[in-house]
């Protein structure tokens, strides 16, 4: 039967792992409410800080470790992309992550002789290893039998939001001449178009050949009168 729980072990997102003892194909389901820790977005979109997030997970017990799948739904916030208005919706994060076993003995903790021991038994170690080789720095691992989802579920919501949210799938934007949401103004929007700035100097010599020309014609309308009077 899954476990339902609004709060798990030293914090929402840690989980105490003893119950599957380390044997291979051992499992357990969850399914919890957890506030919504900070930093869950993005430029235009955001899960709120404490908002009610809902997950389903499943954790099982492996050779190297516990394997955690699971997803997380939360609500969302922000503001259209393209007409800058607020807006609300939901986003769904699947996730599997593998934490491997904590190897330290019983009782020590980061930062103690045995903790500095091993980081110089390692550092000693890597002069054998070949420098080309990538560190595998996505490696997660317990605390103990303490398994931290924090940052599996951070990365794994905020990969989940949307770039450019927006308002409505078509949403028509912003006008360029006054700004005016236009799914509000409707289809008939319009505005007189205006002269480009850039020809405005042309303009005195477009009248300054219009008033010759008609300075010309009245000219030889006149010599023309002028002419049949003299016949």
């Amino acid at each position: 039967m899954p476990n339902t729980r609004t709060n798990a072990p030293r914090g929402a997102l840690v989980f105490d792992m003893r119950a599957l003892s380390r044997q291979a194909g051992s499992a357990r389901t969850q399914q919890l409410t957890v506030p919504a820790p900070a930093d869950l977005q993005l430029e235009l979109v955001r899960v709120p800080v404490g908002a009610e997030m809902q997950l389903d997970l499943r954790f099982e017990a492996v050779s190297e470790g516990v394997l955690v799948t699971g997803t997380a739904t939360a609500p969302v916030t922000g503001e259209c992309a393209r007409c800058l208005i607020p807006l609300t919706d939901t986003v769904t994060a699947s996730f599997t992550e593998l934490y491997l076993y904590d190897e330290r003995p019983h009782g020590s903790r980061s930062g103690d002789k045995h903790d500095k021991h091993d980081k110089n038994h390692r550092h000693g170690a890597r002069e054998w290893v070949d420098e080309s080789a990538e560190p595998d720095d996505e490696e997660l691992s317990l605390d103990g039998d303490l398994l931290d989802l924090e940052p599996v579920l951070r990365d794994a919501v905020v990969l989940a939001l949307p770039m450019s949210p927006l308002c409505q799938e078509d949403c028509p934007g912003l006008c360029v001449e006054c700004g005016a949401r236009l799914a509000d103004a409707g289809p008939a929007h319009r505005h007189q178009d205006a002269p480009d700035p850039r020809w405005a100097a042309l303009s005195k010599f477009d009248d300054s050949e219009t008033d010759a020309s008609e300075t010309k014609d009245r000219a030889t309308r006149r010599s023309g009168a002028i002419d049949l009077q003299e016949g």
